[in-house]
């Protein structure tokens, strides 16, 4: 068994690893009694565990703090607080929470049984002990451990993978530099619910999109692949702008769960013609900056898509001059769930003054700046945030 002192050289992770890569589980044993470290210690190490001892709460977090341990034994009566305490700073500590404490002790009333549980200990072994209960106990602990872990790696995996996959169907710049845009997308977890794309559909003709499902994380982040396919479906010269928007709403009904909709805007943007047509789904409608740096919105009274089966647009046609800029964006930029009815108002007209200030900044600076200052690295952030930012060439 490996005492206080022995610990720092001996019980690192990694230690005693064989030569097929295993690492035999690393028990601290918690108690003020060196003869009861020593009996539970030797009990252990002859099944091939690897441990370390404690006699005082202080010491046990030391160890803790410089060791993997995979399960800690915690005696109630210590020599500077009681095992309960130190459950639950253990619980309390987010690098130490995950490791499970099963209570040894002498005190075998119900109500040090439940005072052990609701600490955030696992199980209550009762002294004078069984070796085999001690044992089996351990094992079976350690096993859910381990299917824990085992099963919080899969989720992290596919979470990246979905992460990836998300990314990949992200247009950048550089993949359309023809289309003049650039963007800011900061989703609230791994992967997000809002939504852009940017599409050549000719000569001088691109369409521009962006939306946000309902709802965040993982659930939302699956309709991706098929809003974004409807948006190719239904975008071409076989269907004007606002026939593609009813074309998702269609395929949005026919996928998505109860109550899952979708807000959107897109817009179409002629530049043979130096015009755009606007159409929006529930959705805030874009700021149009002009070249001279005036901004201006409009106002927006239309159905979100997936609820309803034909749906009413907001449609506007406006023209675009070199040097113009529309952005679109999400709702995230412009919410505050503080503020009375969500700080819509205030938000919106601290997007179009941040717009109208940063025009003359280079466009693939824009985005990134509009949204740093309109939601700062230390605000709290309640959504993803999204700002597409394209400019009109001559």
């Amino acid at each position: 068994m490996t005492s206080v002192a022995e610990n720092s050289s001996a019980c690192r992770p990694g230690a005693e690893v064989d030569k097929a890569g295993f690492a035999a589980p690393l028990i601290l044993i918690v108690d003020d009694m060196a003869l009861n470290r020593d009996l539970v210690g030797r009990l252990l190490a002859a099944e091939g565990f690897r441990t370390m001892a404690a006699e005082t709460g202080e010491q046990a977090l030391q160890l803790l703090r410089s060791s993997a341990a995979d399960l800690i034994l915690l005696d109630v009566i210590l020599g500077d607080r009681n095992g309960f305490e130190l459950c639950s700073a253990i619980k309390s500590d987010r690098a130490l929470r995950d490791i499970p404490v099963i209570f040894l002790s002498s005190l075998d009333d119900p109500d040090s049984r439940l005072r052990g549980l609701d600490a955030g200990g696992v199980d209550y072994i009762a002294k004078p002990f069984h070796p085999k209960e001690v044992l089996a106990r351990v094992r079976v602990h350690l096993r859910l451990r381990a299917a824990l872990l085992l099963l919080g790696r899969q989720q992290e995996v596919r979470l990246a993978e979905l992460q990836e996959a998300q990314r990949s169907m992200l247009v950048v710049p550089e993949d359309l530099p023809e289309a003049s845009f650039s963007v800011c997308y900061r989703p609230l977890g791994a992967v997000g619910g809002d939504i852009y794309d940017v599409l050549r559909l000719g000569d001088r003709l691109f369409a521009y999109f962006v939306a946000d499902i309902s709802g965040h994380g993982v659930g939302a982040s699956f309709l991706t692949s098929a809003v974004k396919a409807s948006l190719r479906q239904y975008s071409g010269p076989l269907y004007s702008a606002g026939e593609t928007m009813q074309g998702i709403n269609a395929a949005m009904r026919s996928t998505v769960r109860y109550r899952q909709y979708l807000t959107a805007c897109y817009v179409r943007y002629y530049q043979h013609k130096k015009r755009l047509s606007i159409v929006t789904a529930g959705h805030p409608s874009p700021i149009h900056v002009s070249a001279g740096g005036q901004a201006r919105t409009f106002a927006v009274e239309s159905d979100p898509l997936g609820v309803f089966p034909s749906v009413i647009l907001d449609e506007h046609e406006i023209p675009m001059e070199p040097g113009d800029r529309f952005y679109l964006y999400t709702d995230g930029l412009i919410e505050d769930p503080r503020l009375p009815s969500g700080g819509r108002a205030a938000g919106l007209e601290s997007l179009r003054q941040a717009c109208e200030r940063h025009h003359r900044l280079p466009l693939e600076q824009v985005a990134e700046t509009i949204v740093e200052e309109v939601r700062p690295a230390g605000m709290p952030v309640h959504d993803d945030l999204l700002l597409l930012a394209v400019e009109a060439r001559s």
